[in-house]
């Protein structure tokens, strides 16, 4: 069983749930992303799957692993990838395994960004999320989710698929060289951006 189902597990039995077959499948397939060699992944399931719950999950435990990492949290709108962080949150204040990542100056814990016990001289926080269409510029990233990026407000005409396109194609200049994309969402159009990602 990899370190992410591990934690998975563990963080089950902190709630007090049975994971369902398809949560371990999501999570070994995040895993093989950031560990594989394209470093970009797509994870679309049908709705209320629990893929935002495992993209969580899944941060947390990329955090544990590698406590350098500098997560990018994108949703169509900024409130959404807010839950994403707090999500996030609560799990590495939860967590068994997290509680030595916990800073004792909270500086950096709120609702939209937080900093974990890491090594120095790192300039990003270690989550921090933004609005598709927020200032993300001079950011930089080694792990970019982009949650739910695609709803109607994002793609309902042709012009805004165009310009949900053109914001994405500004991801590559954030990511790390060897850093890596996760799309997670469920497409809304026949056109959607999915397609191409």
């Amino acid at each position: 069983m990899s370190v992410y189902n591990q934690f998975l597990d563990s963080w089950n039995s902190v709630i007090g749930f049975t994971a369902p077959e398809h949560h371990y499948r999501m999570t070994e397939f995040l895993g093989d992303i950031v560990n594989g060699d394209s470093h970009h992944g797509l994870l679309m399931a049908f709705r209320h799957s629990g893929k935002s719950t495992i993209v969580g999950v899944f941060a947390a435990c990329t955090l544990f692993v590698r406590p350098e990492t500098r997560i990018l949290i994108l949703s169509a709108e900024t409130h959404l990838a807010t839950r994403m962080v707090m999500h996030i949150r609560n799990i590495l204040e939860n967590h068994p395994w997290c509680v030595d990542m916990i800073p004792k100056n909270k500086r950096e814990w709120a609702e939209n960004k937080i900093t974990i016990n890491r090594p120095v001289g790192i300039r990003e926080p270690s989550v921090v999320c933004q609005g598709i269409y927020g200032n993300i510029t001079g950011m930089r990233a080694d792990l970019i989710i982009c949650d739910d990026v695609e709803v109607p407000n994002t793609c309902n005409t042709a012009r805004k698929r165009s310009a949900l396109r053109d914001r994405l194609r500004e991801l590559d200049f954030i990511v790390s060289p060897n850093g890596s994309m996760i799309y997670i969402g469920t497409p809304h159009t026949l056109d959607t951006i999915y397609r191409t990602v």
